[in-house]
């Protein structure tokens, strides 16, 4: 029963449970053995992070997202080899992006700002911030801390000279232009994410906001680490693992 019961309790952590798409975003998607001791967290749910789960004699991973539909084939991949492993899973993806614990007030804690607005809602959740400085920073000292953070390189683009104060943030996917605007349209020196195409670029230059782009999945780490960490609060002989992924997105220098 202590899977029904870690269940429970993250659920009732969510102020959002009452929304109608709650149980769309989030849950348990398989149900291996229920005596949970060790717990894995990482981003992904992927093959991989399945076989770093069975190395870590993990009972239940949980990610921040499920496996993706549209990479053809691997939810049923998943779910088979989570069957054979008796591992179970569960993933928290729009009501984590939502939360005041959860991806983007994460990062925005480790970055050493204060929240000022949440932004970007999609189905009644709010998946971005905006967020300040105390004291104004250069945008170099600010890519630079970004990197250290995330353990990886960062893209960057720097669109006007004045020193960092208000920030945009959307954690994992906000690449599109349409969020890059609601940090333009809030006045915010720079807009950070986990995603970019050529129309981030270009609007953000229009526009006249300076843009970093970290990865999808170590911009959301922090977030399912902050859900674990509540668990282990709640649940003192439970271990909990930090499942290895790797740098898969992160900028690389050509041979």
């Amino acid at each position: 029963m202590r899977l029904r019961e870690i269940e429970q309790y993250i659920l009732d952590l969510f102020i959002t449970k009452d929304n109608e798409h709650f149980y769309e975003e989030s849950g348990i998607t398989v149900r291996g053995t229920e005596n949970i001791k060790r717990i894995g967290y990482c981003t992904n749910l992927t093959l991989d992070t399945i076989e770093e789960s069975r190395k870590n004699n993990i009972d239940l991973m949980i990610t921040h997202h499920d496996a993706w539909e549209f990479i053809y084939g691997l939810k049923e991949a998943c779910k088979e080899k989570l069957l054979e492993y008796n591992i179970s899973h569960y993933f928290n993806h729009l009501p984590l992006d939502d939360c005041d614990f959860g991806t983007n007030n994460s990062l925005i804690k480790k970055l050493g700002l204060e929240t000022i607005e949440r932004t970007h809602e999609e189905d009644g959740f709010f998946c971005g911030r905006i967020a300040e400085f105390k004291e104004e920073i250069t945008f170099e000292e600010l890519a630079k801390k970004l990197e250290n953070i995330l353990e990886e390189p960062v893209q960057s683009w720097k669109f006007k000279d004045e020193r960092i104060k208000r920030i945009g943030l959307v954690c994992g996917g906000g690449g599109f232009t349409t969020d890059v605007r609601e940090a333009v349209r809030r006045n915010c020196d720079v807009y950070i994410t986990g995603e970019k195409v050529l129309y981030t670029i270009e609007y953000a230059k229009f526009a006249g906001v300076n843009l970093i782009v970290g990865s999808h999945t170590f911009t959301e780490v922090f977030g399912v680490e902050s859900l674990a960490m509540k668990i282990k609060d709640k649940y003192k002989d439970i271990e909990i693992v930090r499942l290895k992924e790797e740098h898969l997105e992160a900028v690389r220098n050509s041979i």
